[in-house]
């Protein structure tokens, strides 16, 4: 198992070494050479695994000679063991044939859980692999958050034998419970830093450092967004495990259509992989809020950047560009754009490159792109979308926590399952067997502001006390540790340089 790069520069990279750089030199997003073929009896050998066990089949899929099956397994098994329920990431019917599949059981109440618990351990593995070989291999972990990834990053990464964490949020553009949750890990070898400006200008100072050679090479920088391939490939677990437990509740020819809250498209570009590795799927469905990038190029065909962030109650899908939708970009450009007229593997993957490092230029120079008519079919066969305001985020929040039995939707949830809802005749037109299965993203105490007011203002009265986990109790009077930055990648740098120094 091999992995290139989408800009073409960069290939025949291994498992480890794409974990340990996360982005490519040449500024792309790696992916597999070539995608594995599953065994054949997947779908009758696999039913009846539990979550670490059917996690550990699809991972070692992709890992080549780098790890062995028992090395996989054990990684995992360590990973998911902090989970507060066994089933890892268990699945709740809303209604006859609506359901969301619950991905917040980690220590932080997120999604990003499931990757970083898997790719901190990854991270720690080979490092102290490397040095039982020839001493003196550290990692510099540099990552951008605009709320959930940094809080998992960190407690995936702290304590960590040979690595330094630094992750930039936005001030003041994160909930109050996840800037709590991580600026009072207190850990050496973890440090917040805190922008004055937007997701995307923290994601921006992250590229630019990864994109100075001689600064990523002396500090030996490495990625935990989802950037970084192992986010990407243990998150395709959950859409597998999702089909399987509909089936067991549904019957065997119950097929999910997932609807996923979507900002930097990472975690629907997990179900194109399960997808394109054979996973039956009636449908993927994007879910944005007001910053709607993806639903308006699968309205367009034309991908491009608004001049500005909107703020809104799900706080972590405000971007304005949507990173990993790269990954995908390469599929279509080979599949789509490349002309029909070149056969060979291999130079269909270098004309896809090119094309795509065609589009990433002008969509930096000029804030936009365009892709062929062909191109644009190609993925709306694929995806479908949908757009959710603040007010319709604010009333599916009010109306779940209202329907008998109660369920109570963190607002990302809650953009979701309003699209599926949204366009409910439709996915039902797929079919009697096809079920809506929503992506829930993160506990609704994380983003208790939003939920409270959404409920509260439809005349209920919750308070937050009632809806806080355990974990989160006296969590927003915890001691903090925080170093605040200008907004610049010259800034962040000599703030890695300093604690190097005092190391």
């Amino acid at each position: 198992m091999k992995y290139r790069s989408t800009r073409g520069q960069v290939s025949g990279q291994s498992f480890e070494s794409v974990v340990l750089e996360g982005l490519a030199a040449d500024g792309g997003l790696f992916i597999p050479e070539q995608l594995p073929t599953l065994p054949a009896d997947w779908q009758t050998a696999w039913a009846e695994l539990s979550f670490p066990e059917l996690a550990t089949e699809l991972i070692a899929q992709f890992v080549g000679t780098d790890l062995s099956h028992t090395e996989v397994s054990q990684l995992v098994q360590k990973s998911y063991a902090t989970f507060d329920t066994p089933e890892v990431t268990p699945m709740v019917q809303l209604d006859a044939r609506t359901h969301v599949l619950e991905l917040f059981h980690g220590p932080t109440f997120a999604f990003k859980d499931v990757a970083l618990q898997f790719l901190g351990n990854l991270f720690e593995f080979f490092l102290e692999r490397r040095n039982a070989q020839s001493g003196g291999h550290r990692l510099t972990v540099v990552g951008a958050t605009s709320g959930d990834t940094g809080s998992a990053a960190i407690y995936g990464l702290r304590g960590k034998k040979n690595v330094e964490v630094f992750i930039l949020h936005p001030r003041g553009r994160v909930s109050a419970v996840q800037e709590a949750q991580m600026t009072t890990v207190l850990d050496e070898n973890v440090h917040n830093v805190s922008i004055e400006g937007t997701f995307d200008d923290c994601q921006d100072i992250v590229k630019e450092l990864f994109s100075r050679s001689e600064f990523r090479r002396e500090h030996s920088l490495g990625a935990v967004n989802s950037i970084n391939w192992a986010r990407i490939l243990a998150q395709i677990s959950y859409y597998f495990y999702a089909f399987f437990a509909l089936r067991r509740s549904h019957g065997a020819d119950a097929l999910p259509a997932f609807v996923v809250p979507s900002g930097n498209f990472g975690d629907i570009l997990a179900g194109f992989y399960a997808q394109s590795l054979g996973l039956p799927v009636a449908k993927l469905v994007i879910a944005t809020n007001a910053n709607d990038i993806l639903d308006r190029f699968l309205r367009t065909g034309t991908y491009e950047k608004d001049a500005s962030v909107a703020a809104t109650p799900s706080p972590a899908m405000d971007i304005l560009v949507s990173s990993n939708f790269e990954r995908f970009l390469w599929y279509l450009a080979r599949d789509h754009e490349v002309p029909s007229s070149v056969v060979d593997p291999e130079e269909r993957a270098a004309r896809a490159c090119e094309i795509l490092a065609q589009w990433m230029d002008r969509l930096k120079t000029a804030g936009s792109f365009s892709v062929s008519p062909a191109a644009l079919d190609a993925a709306r066969q694929v995806f479908w979308s949908g757009r959710c305001g603040d007010a319709e985020t604010y009333s599916t929040i009010a109306a779940h926590y209202s329907h008998e039995p109660s369920y109570l939707l963190d607002p990302h949830t809650a953009v979701g399952v309003h699209v599926a809802e949204t366009l409910r005749p439709e996915i039902q037109a797929l079919g009697a067997h096809v079920h809506s299965v929503c992506l829930s993203t993160a506990h609704p105490a994380k983003f208790s502001d939003a939920v409270l007011r959404a409920v509260n203002d439809a005349g209920h009265q919750l308070d937050f006390d009632s809806i806080l986990p355990a974990p989160f109790v006296g969590l927003l009077e915890k001691p903090r540790r925080c170093f605040e930055s200008e907004n610049s990648a010259d800034a962040v740098a000599q703030h890695i340089v300093d604690v190097a120094q005092s190391k």
